[in-house]
């Protein structure tokens, strides 16, 4: 099946589609938002398969059927209605890196919709981003996503229409490494999460209390206070100020409220890797196991050189994986809502000792020992070469709450018109993406298939936390043809505008 986008964008009726077909109908609607001085490598061109065919993959083949559907979340008890793939989370998938994915997204949700690989260096046309790269999967549709899992590490999949992220619509993809170097005896996948959905409001009502923007606030410094679905007063020293601005009633850990915690059960002396996911939409989460030192060895799903820390500081969108030895007992893990004075809550039991409390006061997560992208470096067998930059691309994150004007460059993103302001690179060119933010709030920015590196020999990434005022200037190569969305992983951030489009140029 070949991506188009929303046949609205180009004014193309149902019958002008069946006639042209759809690689035609692509070519229209995306040539019609190019700037009339680029040629752009459309994500059903052919660029895109050859670079598909140059990675020749393993040959095995892992299929997943994922349905995307209404249902109940158990919360302690208490029902919440909501969206998911089957369960919250959705079951992890699992294949090895090389290996090929074919997954069939069913949508039997009564919007469109489409699924996201975050992370991976897939080929376009199967990054799930509408209408950018594929058309929606209508209600009653299916869609067959296919592609090779290039890399080893913990990524996850989510949709990428409007603020569907904020209900359970959630899992995560583990591309397994065939040459593992790291030694650990068990694994535990923890995905967390802040969760509103089917409780105070739907995402969608949320963001419309969003958009009328918070003017008037002015003389509210310094309270903490919940207005609505939205939270004034929510702060953060290592954020750099305003830590987040919706109300959420719980914080989840895979899937489990505070009243209803996720329990892992292993020996005294284990060393388990454990796959942090943040599948948030407005919430950072700090990250601690009482009475245990975290050594962190991967960001992003690429390997860094392991370093112990106390607590991990996570954005949305953001992955780390932590080796713990594990004590003799029953522990905390904390999942602390930066600056919402709340917390996600699971246990981690190695003994019949008495369970500890949610509100566990665990030094941990005072500790300056905190893991920050600024704090890593890269391993050396997944540096990036060094070389001097062929292209600077500039891009500047722009707005506030005030209007809920969120954008680049002063621009909203519009999905009508993708194209519009896009960026161009050129395949084979080393690219510095600056990212300077112009706001007065965090954002956590990930590219859309490729993986940079921070400077100075730092982390491999996709997803950065970039704070107030600070500018952030990563390299990557650009080796994966096609039209590469970037943008806020604040949810309501990127759905209000703070999004744009690296396009490569033919």
């Amino acid at each position: 099946m070949s991506p188009v986008t929303r046949l609205s964008t180009v004014g193309v009726s149902r019958r002008t589609f069946l006639a042209l077909g759809v690689g035609t109908v692509t070519a229209v609607a995306l040539a019609s938002c190019a700037s009339p001085d680029a040629t752009w490598v459309l994500p059903d061109g052919r660029q895109v398969s050859r670079t598909e065919r140059r990675r020749g993959g393993t040959g095995r083949v892992t299929t997943a059927t994922v349905t995307a559907a209404a249902t109940s979340l158990d919360l302690a008890g208490k029902p919440a209605s909501t969206w998911a793939f089957g369960s919250v989370p959705a079951p992890v998938i699992r294949l090895g890196a090389g290996d090929t994915l074919k997954a069939t997204v069913h949508n039997e949700l009564p919007d469109d919709t489409s699924v996201h690989w975050h992370g991976l260096a897939l080929r376009n046309d199967m990054d799930g981003v509408a209408p950018v790269t594929q058309p929606p999967i209508a209600s009653g549709a299916a869609f067959e996503y296919e592609f090779i899992a290039p890399d080893p590490g913990t990524y996850w999949f989510h949709p990428h229409v409007g603020v569907q992220l904020d209900r359970g619509l959630y899992g995560a993809l583990i591309v397994e490494d065939p040459a593992e170097p790291l030694a650990y005896d068990d694994e535990w996948v923890v995905i967390l999460d802040d969760w509103l959905d089917g409780v105070t409001a739907t995402p969608d009502d949320v963001l419309t209390e969003l958009s009328r923007g918070m003017g008037g606030m002015d003389g509210m410094d310094g309270m903490f206070m919940r207005m609505g679905n939205t939270l004034m007063g929510a702060t953060s020293d290592a954020l750099g100020g305003d830590a987040g601005d919706v109300y959420y009633p719980h914080y989840l850990i895979n899937g489990k409220p505070v009243a209803d915690p996720a329990q892992f059960v292993g020996t005294p002396g284990q060393r388990v890797r454990i796959r942090l996911i943040n599948a948030g939409s407005d919430t950072a989460f700090r990250v601690a196991i009482g009475g245990h030192t975290l050594t962190v060895t991967h960001t992003d799903g690429f390997p860094v050189d392991p370093v112990e820390f106390d607590s991990v500081l996570m954005g949305m969108g953001e992955r780390y994986d932590v080796l713990v030895t594990l004590g003799d007992g029953a522990f905390p893990l904390v999942a602390q809502a930066e600056g919402k004075r709340d917390r996600g809550f699971a246990i981690v039991r190695t003994a019949e000792a008495a369970a500890p409390t949610p509100d566990a006061d665990i030094p941990e997560l005072s500790s300056s020992r905190l893991a920050t992208a600024g704090a890593l470096t890269a391993s050396e067998r997944v540096a990036l070469p060094s070389r001097s930059p062929d292209r600077e691309v500039s891009i500047t994150l722009t707005g506030g709450m005030a209007a809920y004007d969120w954008g680049i460059d002063g621009r909203r993103f519009d999905m009508a018109e993708p194209l519009a302001g896009a960026h161009a690179i050129r395949e084979g060119e080393r690219v510095r993406f600056r990212i300077t933010n112009d706001t007065t709030m965090w954002h956590p920015f990930h590219l859309h298939g490729h993986t940079y590196q921070h400077p100075d020999g730092g982390p491999r990434k996709d997803t950065s936390i970039i704070l107030p005022k600070q500018t952030l200037a990563v390299d990557f190569d650009a080796d994966n043809p096609g039209l590469w969305v970037a943008h806020c992983h604040n949810i309501y951030h990127a759905e209000s505008g703070m999004t744009t489009v690296l396009g490569y140029q033919r």
